[in-house]
């Protein structure tokens, strides 16, 4: 990572914004290059594993902040693949015609979870293991605005396909945030050393991580009919694939794909850092402004997330004209 964004002043702690805002300012650009305004918006669908409050859903705060009196509202509570799941329960909604226009959202506030793990300490004490966090991680908001077109608009062109699977239901998460949950009584978790903390299982992620991306890659390809060759850009959360790379043969895929995803490969992870939700989108934004997915483009999102080693996929056909 050459650079992240943190909502916190990294040298007192203290939130110069929320996850909402972030949302909320994610979604009026989007709008902004869409030609549209928050009123014709009628569904939202937002992603967040660091919401302000466990209640009310951090989307709702969206619609206030947009000025909505009224709109369907859903949240999806995950972190990478959350994004993409999201995207996909919109765009089935809006072909079932119960919505027109959809805002579809990822945020996250990760900073204030990181704050603790070195404010009034020496910098000498910190473990190279909360290090690695938080040089990882970012705070960040993506927003993708869908309609829906006119009956018949979609003919001769590639249905999208969707795939999401937890391939962890039999090991430790790669990633756990502990605390303010109701997993014991919170006078225990009041006594802990930290409130709230990130735990990451580096060796797990690091060993079992390129079997999912692999998996989830294997999935979709046989869903949607295509090959790697088929595929104009791939949308990885956080640069993934290059993360994996060298550890795609044994994971199983085969040289020849090994290469051509590498010339498809969409990420930003040195620009915005490891940031949960908005990572699919975000890497997505940055792809479009500079010209690598383009109108008429088949496009491949797939996330991979740590907690407890899901991947969702979804394929598409790119229409937004160049900025």
């Amino acid at each position: 990572m050459r650079r992240r964004h943190w909502l916190i002043d990294p040298r007192t702690g203290e939130h110069r914004t929320s996850t909402s805002r972030m949302a909320t300012a994610a979604a009026r650009q989007a709008l902004d290059r869409a030609g549209l305004e928050p009123a014709d918006i009628e569904l939202i669908v937002m992603s967040t594993a660091s919401p302000e409050h466990l209640l009310p859903a951090a989307g709702t705060y969206v619609q206030e902040q947009l000025g909505l009196d009224a709109a369907a509202v859903i949240e999806v509570r995950a972190g990478c693949a959350g994004a993409v799941q999201a995207l996909d329960i919109a765009r089935r909604l809006l072909a079932d015609g119960v919505h027109r226009t959809a805002l579809v959202i990822g945020a996250e506030s990760i900073s204030p979870l990181l704050a603790p793990l070195y404010l009034g300490r020496d910098p000498y004490d910190v473990r190279m293991r909360d290090r690695l966090t938080l040089y990882t991680f970012g705070d960040g908001a993506a927003a993708m605005v869908l309609e829906a077109g006119e009956p018949g608009s979609a003919a001769g062109r590639p249905r999208p396909v969707f795939a999401t699977r937890s391939l962890g239901g039999g090991r430790r998460p790669g990633m756990l945030i502990n605390g303010g949950g109701t997993d014991v009584p919170l006078a225990r978790q009041q006594a802990r050393e930290r409130l709230m903390e990130i735990r990451l299982d580096i060796q797990g992620t690091a060993k079992f991580g390129p079997h999912v991306f692999v998996t989830g890659l294997r999935d979709m390809l046989g869903r949607s009919g295509l090959s790697v060759a088929d595929i104009d850009a791939c949308v990885l959360p956080e640069g993934n694939a290059e993360y994996f790379s060298g550890e795609f043969d044994a994971a199983g895929l085969s040289p020849t794909d090994g290469a051509q995803l590498k010339k498809i490969i969409v990420e930003n992870l040195a620009d915005v850092g490891a940031t949960g939700s908005p990572a699919v989108p975000l890497a997505l934004d940055a792809g479009w402004r500079k010209g690598t997915v383009r109108p008429g483009d088949t496009v491949l999102l797939l996330a991979i997330e740590a907690s407890r080693y899901v991947y969702a996929g979804l394929t598409l056909t790119w229409e937004a004209p160049a900025p």
